[in-house]
């Protein structure tokens, strides 16, 4: 009997690729031994082989990545590829046939373009591909880069510079590991007046601005109640500073303005990015023409030591099929994605944020002859926009996908949202939007985002009503995660927002350090609905009196989600609009429960916003609040029931109160709520503290 011919798997995908063997010489099936762990380095085989005899076995094809590999390589043991692009390529050449895995070993694989995951990525056949760290190993992906020869440029003010690419122009830097803070100062609202042009500077201490070098790079900033706007500076002339179009006017109209915001002079006024800004340690200024930086350590920061990283890329990690072809069976594990600056703000459109990373841009047609009296609480212009709303890129984007999984993963020093789970076209690099079902996101780490974490589905009426069925966003569960120190530039992003899915699941997570909302779920206040939101049918309003603004009779995709057992705190710490826990319209079979929200002072545990209908919240622990709950069910609309159906049953609390209209008019009902002194929860709160927030947390960053 002849003996059976044995192949290191790698050499064979390699000839496969290159063509040296013709799939044709091979036998009709291949087989890939199961190893013994005895035979498995470092507790895993990194390496296989191929008997040319009987059907597929699950082991699948290993090729190793290492910084210090070379491309010529095969990608076997010792002999790992270089780059990325290369595994990604001998990747594409036996998935059809067999599983693969991609194992990275230790180091930090800087990519100088985003890294496109597409249908021919995917496993194919019933088969699946992983992206994995080695046994260990803590792989980085980043779109950054180092920036070294850091020497003085000012002894006096401690300010240090070091040269950049020209041309570079990032909105975001990191040293040691830390996002540093783009130079800015705090003005008092009240020294200014605004106007559709731009700004007048009223009080004289702040004409300094117009002799300020390079101003048509500076910008303005307001935090207001629940928005975080900025708009790009054009010129400044004695006392007016004029900007950018067509930013200035999209921040101008709708709610939370920045003229007219709802917190009045309480809301937070900013001017950024003037080297006469650096001010404070950590503070930093780029000047793309003569590709310098400078930058003010911290105490105790050593600039010979530090180390800074620019990035390079506005987002990283690309997962998009087609529509209609969506790429599957891709999974991650144990990997770190790291460095991105979203640029969109740069530009003329500044940033008309509307809220939690979605924003108005482009022209308004009919714009308001006097926008700040007659838009700054909506208007009918406006109102024909709000289905036009675009989402901010994520750093790493799922769109056009289905059963991708994300475990283990560090998603840090990020530019933006981290990560974007079928988010709108415009919001992908890929060109396709929404359209992701089964995505799971476990057991990993979100944290010094410029953004908030995670954010889900999309806002256009294709998001609530797909006219495709496989448009719609499902199967989304989000569990085991620790979230913190997100959303550090875009202070308005909630850590965890899903507009519009069907049964996403938020389990077990620990959420904290956060400016606005911990967990977010549902969009569109309630018009979208069957029968739409009486409250919107006022002249006033006028939303369902512009083109395309439909009353539906049919539900949104908006239903089953599960909040359940996790850990809140330490968010809204700079909004006072929100809640830990926030929800929008109608969401039959939804239910918030078992979760801990605590460290939240004079901020809402569970707030049922515009339209939040069939939602149970149940056996919540809130811990030091100003509201456990509040139901928004827009009273001055009454007799109109504009949010139902929703109860609050057996939850424990210590402070506050239950606000809003809980009433058998609207079946809004709370039962059996139990009112705590102080620490003193009985044993079954005392249970659901003990087990909320993650089941195997990870570790901490």
């Amino acid at each position: 009997m002849r003996p059976r011919k044995v192949l290191p798997i790698a050499v064979l995908a390699l000839a496969l690729a290159s063509g040296s063997i013709a799939a044709a010489q091979l036998p009709p099936a291949i087989a890939i031994p199961e190893l013994a762990a005895a035979d498995r380095p470092n507790s895993e085989q990194a390496f296989a082989s191929v008997e040319i005899h009987g059907r597929p076995d699950p082991a699948p094809i290993v090729f190793e990545v290492s910084p210090l590999g070379s491309d010529a390589g095969d990608g076997g043991p010792g002999r790992p590829f270089a780059t990325l692009a290369r595994a990604q390529a001998a990747v594409r050449a036996v998935n059809r046939d067999h599983s693969v895995t991609v194992r990275l070993a230790d180091g930090v694989y800087r990519q100088d373009a985003p890294l496109r995951f597409g249908v021919e990525d995917g496993g194919q056949n019933g088969y699946v591909v992983r992206w994995e760290a080695a046994k260990g190993a803590r792989p980085v992906i980043s779109g950054g880069q180092p920036v070294t020869g850091w020497r003085r440029a000012d002894a006096r003010r401690d300010i240090w510079v070091a040269d950049i690419p020209r041309g570079a122009d990032p909105r975001q830097i990191w040293v040691n590991d830390q996002l540093a803070h783009r130079a800015a100062v705090e003005a008092p609202r009240r020294a200014f007046a605004f106007h559709d042009w731009g700004i007048e500077i009223l009080d004289p201490a702040w004409r300094f601005l117009a002799d300020l070098p390079d101003v048509s790079r500076m910008e303005v900033e307001n935090t207001g109640f629940f928005t975080d706007r900025r708009a790009r500076v054009e010129s400044i002339k004695g006392d007016r500073i004029v900007l950018a179009q067509p930013g200035w006017r999209n921040n101008l109209i709708g709610y939370d303005t920045f003229a007219r915001p709802v917190s009045g002079n309480r809301a937070r006024f900013f001017f950024a990015n003037a080297q006469a800004f650096v001010r404070a340690g950590g503070n930093w200024w780029a000047d793309p023409a003569q590709g310098k930086l400078y930058y003010k350590p911290r105490d105790n920061e050593p600039m010979a030591t530090s180390r800074v990283v620019i990035p390079r890329l506005e987002a990283l990690v690309s997962v998009s099929g087609a529509p209609g072809r969506p790429i599957h069976d891709l999974r991650f594990s144990g990997l770190g994605f790291q460095h991105t600056s979203w640029l969109g703000p740069s530009s003329a459109e500044g940033y008309a944020s509307q809220q939690s990373g979605s924003f108005l841009a482009g022209e308004t047609a009919d714009y308001p002859a006097e926008p700040i009296r007659d838009c700054s609480w909506g208007c009918w212009a406006f109102e024909a926009r709000r289905n036009h709303w675009r989402q901010q890129p994520a750093a790493v984007q799922v769109a056009a996908a289905y059963r991708i999984t994300f475990d283990d993963v560090e998603f840090a020093h990020l530019g933006q949202i981290a990560l974007g789970i079928g988010n709108e076209a415009s919001a992908n690099l890929s060109g396709t939007g929404l359209e992701a079902r089964s995505v799971e996101v476990a057991r990993s780490r979100f944290h010094d985002l410029a953004g908030g974490a995670i954010m889900v589905g999309g806002v256009s009426p294709e998001a609530h009503h797909p006219s495709r069925p496989d448009q719609a966003v499902r199967d989304i569960v989000i569990r085991d995660n620790v979230v913190t120190g997100v959303s550090r530039d875009y202070r308005e992003q909630a850590a965890i927002l899903v507009t519009y899915a069907t049964a996403p699941i938020i389990l077990r997570n620990d959420v904290s350090d956060a400016p606005y909302d911990g967990i977010d779920v549902g969009w569109g206040w309630g018009v979208n609905d069957p029968g739409g939101s009486t409250a919107y049918m006022s002249l006033a309003r006028g939303y369902y009196d512009q083109p395309g603004n439909l009353i539906y009779d049919t539900p949104t995709i908006l239903r089953d989600t599960v909040i359940l057992g996790n850990r809140v705190h330490g968010v809204k710490r700079w909004f006072p609009d929100g809640g830990a826990i926030y929800h929008l319209s109608a969401d039959p079979g939804a239910l918030i429960a078992e979760n801990h929200v605590y460290d939240v002072p004079g901020g809402i545990g569970v707030y049922l916003d515009e339209g939040s209908r069939y939602v149970t919240v149940r056996d919540n622990v809130f811990d030091g609040l100003g509201l456990w709950v509040n139901l928004n069910a827009l009273d001055g609309a009454y007799p109109r029931r504009t949010a139902a159906d929703n109860i609050a049953r057996g939850n424990w609390h210590n402070a506050g109160k239950a606000n809003g209209s809980w009433s058998d008019y609207a079946n809004n009902r709370l039962v059996d709520n139990v009112a705590v002194e102080g620490q003193a929860w009985p044993e079954a709160a005392r249970k659901i503290i003990d087990r909320a927030g993650p089941a195997r947390r990870p570790v901490a960053p």
